[in-house]
């Protein structure tokens, strides 16, 4: 078994301060295989924001899978958004913007969907989906594929469709043809599973798509939450922690199971 910890929208400079050593301590101790960070680690792509971030992450002694978001490209600095839009990102957090995570069991291919012409949301083109189908190529079959983006493939009911990553249908398309398992993103604040037979429709295999919510103070009527997977070539369990402000901690509010058929992941 594999577990992953989930985490989205962050945001240092627009998150609760008591939050953060009790998140870190809470991830340290589920002793993930590995952390998931979905994007929006700052909340203006400020230097100090993304310092702060990079403190929390080297807090966390587990490997890591972290990719930018809309809000870690710089909003009023209109020279630096578009000529060098994630050269602080690179500075503070990695330079990689298509990182992968292999072992034994599962591999986890990141994307880069943050744009400096869309305004907040986001974008998947082809050379993105030949990277991940080819990286997906190469590896055994019995692997668990993950694919991580900051901006969703699935919505919750009543978010518009405009919040979509653009390029979705495309890529889900040659993404399903690849045998991918599991979609982890962000970007809305609200948590939210569902497969991607529900809203594409194509023919054959069928993948888990898990949203994440924030540790912003912007939680669109959500308490601030990760989500902690255990994978197996079998079954995956996801499990929803919440913070509760009462017990000063973050404790499990939502879990569901899931199990691979012949057509892709059903609930259990």
């Amino acid at each position: 078994m594999r577990v992953i910890v989930h985490l989205s929208d962050i945001h240092f400079g627009r998150l609760q301060p008591s939050l953060v050593e009790p998140l870190a301590t809470t991830i340290t101790r589920l002793k993930p295989d590995l952390l998931a960070v979905s994007g929006d680690l700052t909340q203006r792509a400020r230097r100090r924001e993304f310092d702060a971030a990079r403190r929390f992450l080297d807090s966390i002694p587990v490997p890591r899978l972290v990719l930018p978001g809309n809000h870690d490209v710089p909003l009023y600095n209109v020279f630096t958004r578009f000529a060098t839009p994630l050269a602080r990102y690179k500075r503070a957090i990695t330079s990689d913007l298509a990182p992968v995570y292999r072992d034994d069991e599962m591999i986890v291919v990141g994307v880069n969907t943050a744009r400096s012409l869309t305004w907040g949301e986001g974008r998947i083109n082809e050379a993105q989906v030949d990277h991940i189908v080819q990286t997906l190529s190469r590896v055994p079959a019995d692997l668990i594929r993950v694919v991580v983006t900051h901006h969703p493939f699935d919505l919750p009911e009543g978010v518009r469709e405009e919040r979509l990553v653009g390029g979705a249908a495309m890529a889900m398309e040659r993404l399903t043809r690849a045998c991918a398992d599991l979609f982890l993103a962000g970007h809305l604040h609200v948590s939210h599973v569902g497969t991607t037979a529900t809203r594409y429709q194509l023919g054959g295999r069928s993948a888990l798509i898990v949203q994440a919510g924030t540790m912003s103070t912007r939680h669109r009527g959500e308490l601030n939450t990760i989500n902690v997977l255990d994978l197996t070539r079998d079954r995956i369990a996801v499990r929803r922690y919440a913070w509760n402000q009462s017990a000063d901690a973050f404790e499990v509010s939502w879990e569901r199971s899931f199990d691979r058929a012949p057509d892709g992941w059903q609930q259990a």
